[in-house]
């Protein structure tokens, strides 16, 4: 904790003119997720209810550059119109201060990456991800492996759908059996599971990509965003994750009895990122929330998932 407060006084006074310098550190294998980093549309600052989102964007990644985790993992609408070169300014700019302070960026396409102009939006969002690929890909940290899947299914061909398909069965049985592998979680964008009233859950999420991560032996976290919410589902034994509190204008939630069971549905932050490290035999998790003052971040919750 002292390490991140020195680091966020740095930042802050890069911020004011002064570049922040790199210091050597011991290696960190903690691993940093955040979704839905978009500034509002106009129309949504219209009809939805907004909350300084863009100073909150910013301050989440100044929190995860002073954390200094092994790599950050964006799960789609990292802008809010990825055709559009205005929308990249700000972005270009955190994204400029991970990768100066060694911590490497990877990420998955979302919606607003692809509005307008899909094939403008996503050669933008390449150029800024080169490593990504649009039918899927794996990065290991430590003994992580994080399988990112492009769920944008009504802007894939069958051909690209069904060569992600084969390749994630593939990837996901080639893990099980990699002694090197402890751990697998799977990301995307859309989330199979979700209470939000402005999106549903995706039925084609839970058909391609739930079974897969069921039934790993290795899976034990399944990551996405669109819903703008932390939500936390156990399904079949797993844990399902939504953590959309990356900027996007917060997003009403369903109540009653037909919704979906969440297993913290008391910890409902604005903005949120997520946290990822490997405790034994053991993923320690922990939800770093926004303050509601804005005046910083603190452990909104932790728990730990094991393999089975």
């Amino acid at each position: 904790m002292v390490w991140r407060n020195f680091c966020l006084f740095i930042l802050w006074m890069g911020a004011a003119g002064a570049p922040a310098p790199i210091f050597a550190q011991e290696q960190n294998h903690t691993i940093a997720f955040a979704s839905d980093t978009q500034e509002p549309l106009l129309i949504e600052k219209v009809i939805r209810k907004t909350n300084h989102n863009q100073q909150a964007t910013k301050l989440i990644f100044q929190d995860i550059v002073a954390g200094q985790p092994s790599s950050l993992f964006i799960l789609g609408d990292v802008v809010s119109l990825g055709c559009q070169d205005s929308k990249w300014k700000r972005m270009d700019v955190y994204l400029g201060a991970c990768r100066q302070h060694n911590i490497p960026v990877y990420a998955v396409l979302g919606n607003h990456e692809l509005m307008l102009n899909a094939s403008r939006g996503a050669a933008k969002f390449q150029e800024r991800f080169p490593i990504h690929h649009s039918t899927g890909y794996v990065e290991k940290v430590d003994s992580v492996a994080v399988v990112l899947l492009n769920s944008n299914f009504s802007k894939m061909t069958d051909a690209e759908i069904e060569k992600q398909d084969d390749w994630y069965q593939h990837t996901i049985t080639e893990l099980d059996h990699d002694a090197a592998i402890k751990f697998v979680i799977v990301g995307c964008h859309h989330s199979p599971f979700t209470n939000s009233k402005v999106v549903a859950p995706s039925l084609k999420v839970q058909q391609q990509f739930v079974p897969a991560f069921v039934n790993s032996k290795k899976g034990v976290l399944f990551l996405s965003g669109h819903s703008h919410n932390f939500e936390h589902f156990n399904i079949q034994g797993k844990n399902f994750l939504v953590i959309g509190g990356g900027g996007g204008p917060h997003q009403p939630l369903r109540t009653g009895k037909r919704v979906i069971h969440d297993t913290d549905s008391s910890y409902k932050p604005m903005f949120h990122y997520l946290e990822v490290k490997r405790s034994g035999d053991s993923l320690q998790v922990v939800s770093r929330q926004l303050k509601a003052d804005f005046s910083g971040f603190t452990d909104g919750l932790t728990f730990y998932v094991h393999r089975f």
